[in-house]
């Protein structure tokens, strides 16, 4: 996705609004999850964002999303924005027509890259579910396995 940094876009010094990146990064990640499951998906958790670099007012911003894995009814989005040094995963789940979570296909990576971005989509998951209090820390088994080795 592209999008160009218009005058309604930034704040009063020139720079992307925060919100604004965000919304459009929202935007992109639904795209690629719909894609991949063929269904409806509402946004269920976002990262933590680190904004390094203004972007400036008639910039062009590109986002790419990519599904780096699929569980049983959600999907691990994997952000990606020129324009500043910005990385982001978003977490999608998939509806049924009773706006139910749905099962997703499974994604099977093929570059190093994808292998990479899948092995690490448990340990982000399960970060995500303890933050949200929806997981407690000691059912986190990949995760532990970082900070505690046999």
């Amino acid at each position: 996705m592209t999008e160009i940094v218009l005058p309604n876009d930034t704040n009063v010094f020139g720079n992307l609004m925060g919100g604004r990146l965000m919304y459009w990064m929202d935007i992109a990640a639904a795209i690629s999850a719909q894609k991949h499951c063929n269904a409806p998906v509402v946004t269920a958790s976002v990262d933590n964002i680190s904004f390094e670099n203004p972007v400036k007012l008639g910039n062009v911003v590109h986002i790419e999303a990519k599904i780096t894995r699929a569980f049983n009814s959600s999907m691990e989005v994997h952000m990606k924005v020129w324009g500043e040094d910005l990385t982001q995963y978003y977490t999608f789940v998939a509806l049924d027509p009773n706006r139910k979570p749905r099962p997703v296909p499974q994604l099977i990576p093929e570059t190093e890259e994808e292998k990479k971005l899948f092995d690490g989509a448990l340990r982000r998951r399960q970060l995500r579910l303890i933050l949200g209090g929806k997981m407690k820390p000691d059912d986190a088994l990949e995760l532990k396995a970082l900070f505690i080795k046999d």
